[in-house]
């Protein structure tokens, strides 16, 4: 057992993936911070770290380890005491017995379910005992945070969390557990929270966000386009948006909220993952590419001025090019203000790890690179699209130049501009200038 040492007095917490984990990330940090301990500045050594996983790209557990391996060779190179190290997320969830195996140097493991009980397993790795909690217990987690008291002008608020789709590539239903859909009350509580707390913009979180169902105050059963409605007459609220979508959950009374609040900001993402009906059918995706086409003409119906966003993965076990091809058209007749894109890689456990017909990574790469030049000529495009727009942008930070600040626009793109405005200000500009990946704005001066 190893020796006992001092509660630490400072964390950091390093978050990799999905903005749920940017969520969790700082829900961590919050619980830290409410039990006495205070974030380290950056470049400074902290006595705990939090890595704080996710388990969708590429080799995630390998890069676990690396990043382990840099912790351990910065303090001694210091000549300071190994930090706590605590993984967290679903690498954690999924890999958890086999990290306290291989990796000795981390002290506490803690999946995405039991990360309320973090600072109680810090408490057992500094006594030398085991901190090893991947339960999915059936009990909420989010009555054991601490209250929000002070947040960015666009935040976060996991609403749903789990999966019941079991799509042939995911990890999530493992690592994440079933569809849970948080309390409609708890949820009003804490945007409310969040606004007092200096939020302008929330973003609606879940693993399908969509699926969210809940009772509100009179007993009625609802589904997030209430949830919404509701959001939208809180008082200081600017923004809303929601992700990430199913097809199979995109109702019309949600659509039809695209049209009906104007709160809510004319963006959706919305997964598709593949053009070719034979590989959404190996993947268990619960909707054909025409279904899928239908949905974007009903949202494009309500809505003319939404911004398209989606996930692809090429290289699917079984995909032909005449497969990729449908992706590709289907892309075509889209078009897409952003997307991601990503070569299959097998998870362990999934079915889709073991099917036949693996496609050569080679060939996968090949595909890749022309998805991502048609879907990253399309941004360019949507951007183009917006030059002399007069639009409305919220400042999130402060950009790389003297005297910049960077905001989001309803589209969200990255909007830089020079201005003394204050982070957290919605500011009307003109769009002067469009890149690849940002545009440029121009506050409107008063007369």
């Amino acid at each position: 057992m190893p020796n006992p040492r001092a509660l630490p007095k400072t964390y950091a917490v390093k978050s990799f993936g999905c903005q749920m984990n940017v969520y969790d990330g700082e829900r961590m940090a919050e619980l830290l911070s409410h039990q006495g301990m205070t974030a380290a500045a950056d470049g400074e050594a902290a006595e705990l770290i939090v890595l704080n996983t996710c388990h969708i790209r590429e080799r995630a557990a390998e890069k676990v380890y690396s990043d382990i391996g840099r912790i351990l060779k910065t303090a001694r190179a210091a000549g300071e005491p190994k930090p706590l190290i605590a993984v967290a997320g679903c690498v954690a969830q999924a890999e958890g017995a086999e990290i306290v195996a291989r990796a000795k140097a981390v002290d506490i493991v803690v999946g995405p379910q039991a990360y309320h009980r973090l600072p109680s397993l810090v408490a057992d790795a500094a006594a030398g005992r085991t901190a090893l909690d991947t339960d999915m217990p059936a009990a909420s987690k989010f009555g054991a945070l601490p209250a929000r008291r002070k947040v960015a002008p666009s935040a976060f608020l996991t609403v749903q969390e789990g999966c019941d789709k079991f799509c042939t590539y995911c990890v999530v239903p493992y690592t994440r557990g079933a569809e849970v859909s948080r309390p409609w009350g708890d949820l009003v509580a804490e945007a409310q929270a969040l606004v007092e707390a200096g939020a302008k913009e929330i973003t609606l979180l879940g693993q399908n966000v969509n699926a969210w169902t809940g009772e509100d105050a009179a007993g009625r059963v609802g589904g997030l386009d209430g949830l919404i409605r509701v959001l939208d007459r809180i008082e200081g609220l600017e923004r809303i948006r929601y992700t990430t979508s199913h097809p199979n959950d995109m109702t019309q009374a949600l659509i039809d909220a695209h049209g009906d609040v104007g709160k809510l900001m004319p963006f959706l993402h919305l997964p598709v993952q593949a053009g070719s009906d034979r590989i959404l059918k190996a993947m268990n995706r619960s909707h054909t590419a025409d279904s899928y086409l239908r949905i974007i003409e009903r949202v494009r119906a309500v809505r003319p001025d939404i911004a398209l966003s989606g996930d692809f993965i090429v290289g699917f076990p079984g995909e032909t090019e005449a497969d990729f091809q449908a992706t590709l058209d289907l892309v075509g007749e889209i078009g897409h203000a952003q997307a991601f894109s990503f070569k299959y890689s097998p998870r362990p456990g999934t079915p889709a790890a073991t099917m036949a017909d693996q496609v050569p990574p080679q060939e996968a790469d090949e595909r890749l690179q022309r998805l991502q030049a048609l879907l990253n000529a399309q941004q360019h495009a949507f951007n183009n699209a917006t030059l002399g727009r007069r639009t409305r942008i919220l400042i999130e930070r402060h950009g790389k130049l003297p005297g910049q600040m960077l905001g989001k626009s309803p589209w969200l793109q990255s909007v830089h501009l020079q201005t003394d405005a204050a982070i957290g200000t919605l500011l009307d500009v003109d769009i002067v200038a469009t890149g690849p990946n940002s545009v440029s704005g121009a506050a409107l001066v008063s007369a």
